[in-house]
């Protein structure tokens, strides 16, 4: 029963809802008593030939209103019941998708996408069938059971009454040792789902890199190893689940027996009439349904549990990047200074980054360079508060990031990473994404702005052209320009380029830059490449290696250092002069 205390708040937030519930179930049951009844003294009446037509037709005419009545009842406690636990799973899922969206880099990092989204289906329907289905059978069970039980003592025999109850109590004992057993098997099967999920998820994400690499059987065997591991284990909660039901007919089918022996007698002593035996199997009938309820409502209890305290897990883990509470407000602009002692990234030994520091007034370029793994995105990160816990301080604007309400903050950066998520929506959708309400001329000048208007002119529909799941009909380097344009649409007083420049050849990053040169004077940028003709250009460019600032200035005195900024920029000049000279040749 943990799992009622557990969705306690539920059940207090709803309690107007279930009570008319739990009044329609009784209505029913009461109601539900006088069809057999009359049914028996049909029978005694035809036994005892003082059946006339009118008593015939009353007798009918009440069945017949008992069955509408129930019909009432039960509509209203369905819609009650099944009203209430349509409205836990939206205020759960609700819950959780706003969970999701306020978590922090770590909690993606921990948890897989697939197995968030078992989560966000399986565990939580498993719960909605407590509040409707458990319910139901709770609630049931008690109230058609208890009234069933009082009209065959009441109204028939008490003898004869407890002599058929006898088996109940192992039904009790049965309920409570399999549902125990399947609720550490159910949690078991979630699990086995998750990963199931997970590696689906895995799978079609990343069928580019699968069939590039020849890995189509390889991935194959693996999933089927995956889905067999997962039929296994449901066997197994599908095993435990099937002894059930043949334990509750076994036990109905030995008080079927007890009442036909002992009811024969009692009719043979004129104890009761037949009328009566005819009655109380009626009524042994409708406690069917109580005695299944029970049943199922130890499977439904155990499974919602399992799924509840997987659910809960979820909820309970907290962002590490805090929402100031009266945070500033303002939109953040002007110098932005960076000065990072000491960083490391979570469960990572290994510093990040270390004596980090710099100053960019606004409407001056940053450039960041240096080798892979040196550091540069995760300086985008913590001026992105993807991370907060470093030694050091961050302001914009003359205040601290951290001061600042993230609503107010994040909106005020455009970042566009290497690979940007496109969603299966069309060009126009894709790009206003960032500013919703954005008119259409706003968003082609953007698009002009990021040197992609001429292509899209091209597609089959222009801008209404649907670009396909994460992007996949447009090529990496249009892909990267349409978020650049995503990112230019809300004007932002600090642009970030992470590398975002890679996928487009050196003429298109040409006439981006200069754009961006010319639209943002007054606007800060941030430019982190690994092809240094990207930031030639920018007011200071810092070379990292392992974390560190190695080297700093602009381009001219980086060259005349002679250091690792101008080793790689000459390499980098003639790879592409010799890649040039290749193309002249052919």
């Amino acid at each position: 029963m943990s799992i009622f205390k557990k969705l306690a708040w539920y059940f207090r937030l709803e309690w107007r809802r279930y009570l008319i519930g739990i009044i329609g179930l009784l209505l029913t049951a009461i109601i539900a008593i006088v069809p057999p009844r009359i049914i028996g003294d049909m029978v005694d009446s035809i036994h005892g030939r003082t059946m006339t037509g009118a008593l015939l037709a009353t007798d009918l005419a009440l069945v017949a209103g008992a069955a509408l009545a129930q019909y009432a009842t039960r509509y209203v406690w369905r819609n009650a019941i099944w009203g209430g636990a349509a409205r836990l799973e939206q205020l759960l899922r609700d819950r959780l998708f706003r969970h999701f969206m306020a978590m922090d880099r770590t909690f993606y990092q921990r948890y897989r996408t697939g197995d968030l989204m078992a989560h966000a289906t399986n565990d939580l329907e498993a719960v909605q069938r407590v509040a409707g289905g458990g319910i139901l059978q709770f609630a049931d069970a008690i109230i058609t059971g208890g009234t069933t039980l009082i009209a065959m003592m009441a109204l028939i025999n008490w003898r004869l009454t407890l002599l058929a109850i006898i088996p109940f109590p192992f039904l009790a004992a049965v309920s409570w040792y399999l549902g125990q057993k399947i609720h550490r098997a159910f949690g078991k099967s979630q699990a086995a789902f998750s990963r199931l999920n997970n590696k689906a998820q895995e799978s079609i994400s990343g069928i580019k890199v699968i069939k590039a690499l020849g890995q189509d059987q390889a991935d194959i065997d693996d999933y089927d190893q995956q889905v067999a591991d997962t039929i296994k284990i449901n066997r197994h909660v599908n095993f435990l689940d099937s002894l059930f039901d043949p334990g509750i007919t076994l036990i109905i089918s030995i008080s079927y027996v007890a009442t036909i022996v002992l009811g024969g007698v009692f009719v043979m002593q004129g104890t009761i009439t037949i009328g009566n035996l005819v009655s109380f199997i009626s009524y042994l009938a409708m406690m069917i349904w109580p005695m299944f309820a029970v049943g199922m409502l130890f499977n439904t209890m155990e499974r919602g549990n399992a799924s509840y305290d997987r659910v809960m897990e979820l909820l309970d883990q907290q962002s590490k990047i805090i929402d100031a509470p009266h945070g500033l407000t303002q939109r953040p602009q002007g110098e932005l200074a960076y000065h990072v002692a000491h960083f490391d990234y979570p469960e990572d030994e290994q510093t990040s980054l270390r004596d980090i520091n710099f100053d960019l007034p606004a409407g001056h370029t940053l450039g960041i360079v240096g080798r892979v793994g040196a550091g540069k995105s995760t300086i985008m990160k913590l001026i992105l508060r993807e991370f907060d816990d470093y030694q050091g301080e961050i302001t914009f604007g003359g205040h601290p990031i951290k001061d600042y309400a993230l609503d107010s903050y994040l909106p005020a950066i455009g970042y566009v990473p290497q690979e940007s998520f496109l969603f299966s929506d069309t060009v126009f959708e894709n790009i206003r994404f960032a500013k919703a309400d954005a008119t259409e001329e706003a968003v082609v000048a953007a698009a002009k702005k990021s040197d992609l208007a001429h292509q899209i002119d091209l597609l089959p529909e222009g801008y209404e052209t649907q670009v396909g799941e994460e992007g996949i009909s447009l090529s990496g380097g249009q892909r990267q320009r349409l978020a650049i344009a995503r990112a230019l649409l809300i004007d932002p007083e600090l642009l970030i380029l992470d590398d975002a420049l890679s996928a487009v050849d050196a003429e298109t990053e040409t006439e981006i830059l200069t754009n961006l040169h010319a639209e943002r004077a007054d606007k800060t940028t941030i430019i982190a490449a690994h092809r240094l003709s990207s930031v030639m250009n920018a007011d200071e460019i810092i070379v990292l290696d392992h974390g560190k600032i190695i080297e700093r200035g602009n381009h001219a005195s980086l060259m005349a250092a002679h250091g690792w900024y101008e080793q790689m920029f000459t390499q980098q000049q003639l790879e592409t002069r010799v890649k040039g000279g290749d193309q002249n040749g052919q």
